[in-house]
């Protein structure tokens, strides 16, 4: 029972060891990838997420007042031909 214990005990900190350095190497991964990105992202002269993202809610803004003036064009007109 001993030899046994110490076995499984082994094989789960070669285990454990294994996963952490899984861990340790996915997340130098995605840190070279991230970076990678960023330094296309530079050299392309591309806007970030953040800077795109307030630039598609300014749009969003644009078309709504956009709307809302044809909308009342629309209004004043049909106005204008009940008279």
């Amino acid at each position: 029972m001993s030899k046994s214990k110490l076995i499984l005990n082994q094989i789960s900190k070669v285990i454990e060891q294994g996963l952490y350095n899984y861990k340790d190497l996915s997340e130098e991964f995605i840190s070279i990838l991230r970076s990678k990105r960023d330094e296309l992202i530079y050299k392309l002269k591309i806007t970030s997420n953040e800077e795109t993202e307030v630039l598609i809610r300014r749009i969003e803004k644009l078309e709504n007042r956009i709307n809302n003036l044809e909308k009342n064009k629309k209004k004043k007109k049909t106005k204008k031909v009940k008279k």
